[in-house]
């Protein structure tokens, strides 16, 4: 019998069992952004209600994780499984690339248009005269009628750099990581994971400093016209992809101390490495049309 549901399983495609968590980790998220838009309004109760989000969120991810973790480690993932699973995580990049093409193409509409014809660039003259007459644009701006306050912008050659030459080194990391899976090596595997989960933190940490100095320093704020907004949403949005990165790239560091993939079953350590190379793709582009120009 027992052979039999094996030899059934490996030619049909597995179906697990209906679970909650998809619902609560969207449930999760709608309170963790609920609370992030109350407390960037001013309201102090937003701060709690998006730290609960955070909680949940975590939680659903742990228990989500473990479930999937413990039906691969079951054989429940096969030839079909994989490929499904490859064609899922490729989507996923692909709307990953969509969401930043949709914040860069906002940047580059600003630049390129907005700002040029908000002070009378080209053939808009009377909107500049009749709109904004004191406006004289260029870039960084805070807006017309300086609606942003004065700030300074953050330097590219200081942590900016340093952020940008910690993630070129971690997707050399993570590379030599999946080395190490390939060969067996399970010694370059941990110690290559290890090594890019420190560079991570590290960009974290980095990254917090600079907007602790933009705020306090330079009096770049998320309200200092639509520069400010730009910067921090594209950062903020990118920090947040390298946080989630991290957490991913902690559990696989965790499974593979505990001695799970292998040479020929390892698509969770490869989903995983395909993402933090987007993430290190997508923070090469920001800091050259960010930070740089």
């Amino acid at each position: 019998m027992a052979t039999q549901t094996t030899e059934e399983h490996s030619s049909s495609y597995f179906v697990p069992t209906p679970v909650p968590w998809p619902f609560m980790m969207t449930a999760s998220l709608i309170v963790m952004l609920v609370g992030a838009s109350i407390w960037m309004n001013g309201s102090d109760i937003g701060r709690y209600v998006f730290y609960l989000g955070v909680l949940m969120v975590f939680s659903m991810a742990f228990v989500w994780f473990r479930g999937v973790i413990n039906e691969s480690l079951a054989g429940m993932y096969r030839k079909q499984e994989d490929m499904a699973f490859r064609f899922a995580m490729s989507w996923f990049i692909f709307s990953e690339v969509m969401f930043f093409g949709a914040f860069f193409g906002a940047l580059f509409y600003i630049r390129i248009y907005a700002v040029p014809w908000l002070s009378g660039e080209g053939n808009e003259f009377f909107t500049h005269f009749y709109l904004w007459p004191q406006f004289e644009g260029g870039w960084p701006s805070n807006g017309p009628a300086n609606v942003g306050g004065e700030f300074a912008t953050v330097s590219a050659w200081e942590l900016p750099l340093i952020n940008t030459l910690l993630l070129l080194t971690s997707s050399i990391t993570v590379t030599v990581a999946h080395w190490g899976i390939k060969e067996n090596n399970r010694f370059k595997l941990i110690l290559g994971l290890a090594a890019t989960v420190l560079l991570a933190v590290t960009f974290l940490f980095c990254q917090a400093t600079e907007y602790i100095e933009a705020y306090k320093e330079l009096g770049l704020t998320l309200g200092s016209g639509v520069y400010g907004s730009t910067f921090f949403m594209l950062t903020g949005f990118h920090g947040a992809h390298v946080t989630l990165g991290t957490i991913m790239l902690s559990v696989i560091l965790l499974r593979s101390l505990k001695g799970h993939f292998s040479s020929d079953d390892h698509f969770g350590f490869e989903a995983v490495s395909w993402y933090w190379h987007f993430v290190d793709v997508v923070w090469l582009v920001l800091f050259i049309f960010v930070y740089v120009l």
